[in-house]
């Protein structure tokens, strides 16, 4: 049989998960759908997605009646919600996980993020997810901030599987693998073993074009308008570049003599928000060895149906460090760009977050009158 452009891409050595999660999705059979047709191997969710799932439909009113009598906390509402649709994700794809000895077959559940700024309840509320779905391939997914980064080498040292989410800056991306360096030296000095954890580092993509965009539209000149839709796709390759130097040579190799993973770099928010950019830019870009590209489903359709599949990722790295000179002349601050959307990120996730909350409780309420 012909092979289809998602599985092309995963003889390229980058692994497809969706980004998105929901009861229809797997009752109704899509999930598995997608696993057998679209190559799909791994599943990440946040607030904003499990919002949309919530919101839409009926499928979670038959379990929320049945708790309503027992459980007034929206928030623990939510996580017992949650909880079955990440159990029964990461059961279904358990076979891909023992298949691949462990590179695919996760399932991501985020933590609070309005923890995201306190490193010991991040902690706290990471180990409390990794025990309530006790299965082998569950990513707990922890903010990339600054607090953030001690609590994700406190889990990875506790030998935790953690998929560090809302990435933006090269300088934290570095930040980031240094914590899971640290991580997996913390666990193998006191005897754990390294060989059960995974971490996945999600960089975040269109998103710093749409920000960077805007900078450079404000500004006007021709020199600053042709410098858009570049930058997200520049970082990208700079991060892979810094992954492919930090998981080599002599402190990575003793790690990876006791059986330790390298963290992948995983592309994340890459449906494509400008109409005026191919809608599988992000996907098209940056196609490489042993990453992770997490698509939306209308993304997953639309490079099975045009995508172009080539080994892109780790081609014009001189041209992507010089995009940073050149923005910085026409005068866009890319520090401050990513410090932006980090900041923004967060909050962002903490509004969905209520904003499910209050969707929960008031649907608690109603089924329960």
């Amino acid at each position: 049989m012909a092979k289809n452009r998602l599985q092309a891409l995963s003889e390229q050595g980058q692994s497809v998960w969706i980004d998105f999660l929901s009861r229809d999705l797997l009752h109704g059979g899509g999930l598995a759908r997608m696993m057998a047709d679209d190559s799909v191997v791994g599943v990440t969710t946040n607030p904003t997605i499990f919002q949309k799932a919530v919101a839409q439909g009926d499928a979670y009113d038959a379990q929320l009646k049945e708790l309503a009598g027992t459980v007034d906390d929206p928030k623990e509402l939510f996580l017992q919600l949650s909880a079955q649709d990440v159990a029964e994700a990461c059961d279904l794809l358990r076979p891909v996980h023992d298949a691949t000895g462990g590179v695919d077959g996760y399932v991501s559940w985020e933590v609070d993020p309005t923890f995201a700024y306190d490193r010991e309840r991040t902690y706290e509320e990471a180990q409390r997810l990794h025990g309530w779905v006790d299965r082998p391939n569950l990513h707990v997914k922890i903010p990339a901030t600054k607090p953030g980064l001690g609590a994700i080498e406190d889990m990875i040292s506790a030998g935790k599987n953690i998929n560090v989410t809302l990435i933006f800056s090269l300088q934290r991306y570095t930040e980031v693998v240094e914590a899971y360096l640290r991580g997996l030296e913390r666990l193998v000095a006191s005897g754990g073993d390294p060989r059960k954890v995974a971490s996945v580092a999600s960089f975040f993509v269109s998103r710093v074009d749409t920000e960077a965009d805007a900078r450079l539209e404000a500004i006007g000149s021709k020199a600053a308008l042709a410098l858009r839709g570049k930058l997200a796709v520049a970082n990208a390759k700079l991060a892979y570049r810094h992954y492919l130097e930090s998981f080599s040579g002599p402190r990575w190799e003793y790690l990876a003599g006791k059986g330790a993973r390298a963290q992948r770099c995983l592309w994340a928010s890459t449906s494509t928000k400008n109409p005026a950019y191919r809608d599988v830019l992000y996907v098209e870009e940056l196609i490489g060895a042993d990453t992770v590209n997490t698509m939306p489903p209308e993304t997953i359709e639309a490079f099975q149906d045009h995508g172009e599949v080539a080994p892109t990722l780790a081609k014009g790295v001189k041209k992507a460090r010089a995009l940073f000179d050149d923005l910085a002349e026409v005068g866009v601050d890319v520090d401050d760009v990513t410090l932006t959307l980090e900041a923004e990120g967060v909050q962002k996730f903490a509004d969905s977050f209520a904003e499910l909350l209050a969707e929960v409780g008031g649907k608690r309420t109603a089924l329960a009158a």
